[in-house]
């Protein structure tokens, strides 16, 4: 377990700044999340970490030693892509020791950490097959125990699921989860999916724009988010979102309210507004109105409710769950 310090880490392409001085200290043990938007940085700020992006200026530390002009190999890191990258002739033991083979380690200890590795993955049964003859979620345990048998000090993912189909990707979430409590390792991981990181991650920092807008942990980002890009980013449906007129009369900048803190009615409320759209996704249904006084206004209710497009309703926020922010920047 290693701790990971960034310090004033800033990145440029010519004349433009993409990366605006990050620090962050990633504790030792901590599974670590970067979330945002396309295009927010998240992943150049890995590859910086990884040594495949030189920075700027700025300073990173690895287990407290200055590595910011390391080699990759020199940082004692391994990093999982989100393509696979196995190499198809080879086979699945093989793929795995493959990085210990070209260090020339003895072959009695290459076959132990395989082994090893292949029953941590469940790849037990799968040792002596090659890449095409695997399902996605076992080709990607392949290129995780790639990592593991090298003995890093961090792991670094970069949208390692994004290839899967959702049902293989909440089944290798949970997998990746067991594997970080298995091993105790630091773990920084990569993606734009906002489920991965809230059920995954200790600690998350949602970036945007270069800039880190917040870091906490999942409820922390969900219950108590400081500006009005996290409290729009974090949660599904996203959270309902109002300036201007709207805003003033609230006495603030911004107002939000997120849909699942919406009481819906036939009867009593803040807000009248109209169903335009029904959702039922069986638990929960998500209905659309119409607020003459917001606008559209999203609402997640239970999924019996029988409220049905065209119908006219009262919205009211529940107690202490309405948030209020001045204008961003």
């Amino acid at each position: 377990m290693s701790r990971v310090e960034l310090k004033q880490l800033r990145k440029s392409y010519g004349a433009v700044e993409v990366m605006k001085g990050i620090d962050l200290v990633v504790e030792p043990g901590e599974f670590c999340v970067f979330v945002g938007p396309s295009g927010c940085g998240k992943s150049t700020l890995l590859r910086m970490i990884a040594g495949l992006e030189e920075q700027t200026s700025g300073q990173i530390e690895i287990a407290g030693r200055d590595v910011s002009f390391d080699e990759p190999s020199k940082r004692g890191i391994a990093m999982v892509f989100q393509s696979y990258a196995l190499y198809p002739h080879l086979s699945v033991r093989d793929n795995i020791g493959f990085g210990l083979s070209l260090a020339r380690r003895p072959k009695a200890e290459i076959r132990q950490k395989v082994d090893a590795v292949g029953e941590i993955l469940q790849l037990g049964p799968f040792m002596d097959r090659k890449p095409k003859a695997l399902s996605g979620g076992q080709r990607q345990r392949v290129a995780i125990g790639r990592a593991i048998v090298r003995d890093p000090q961090v792991f670094l993912f970069d949208e390692p699921l994004s290839n899967l189909d959702a049902a293989l990707r909440s089944q290798m979430r949970l997998e990746l989860t067991e594997l970080h409590a298995r091993l105790g390792a630091t773990m920084i991981y990569v993606t734009h999916d906002q489920v991965e990181a809230m059920t995954m991650a200790d600690k998350i920092v949602v970036m945007n724009a270069g800039r880190i807008e917040q870091v906490g942990t999942p409820m922390e980002l969900y219950q108590r988010p400081a500006t009005p890009f996290v409290a729009g980013f974090i949660g599904s449906p996203r959270m309902n979102l109002f300036d201007g007129d709207v805003a003033r009369r609230m006495g603030c900048d911004v107002y939000g309210i997120r849909p699942e803190h919406l009481l819906i009615s036939e009867s009593d409320g803040r807000w009248t507004g109209q169903v335009r759209h029904v959702e039922r996704l069986g638990a929960d249904t998500i209905l659309h109105l119409d607020v003459p006084e917001l606008g559209a206004l999203v609402a997640r209710t239970d999924g019996n409710c029988s409220f049905h497009p065209g119908q006219v309703v009262q919205a009211s926020p529940q107690p202490d769950m309405e948030f209020f922010y001045a204008a961003p920047g």
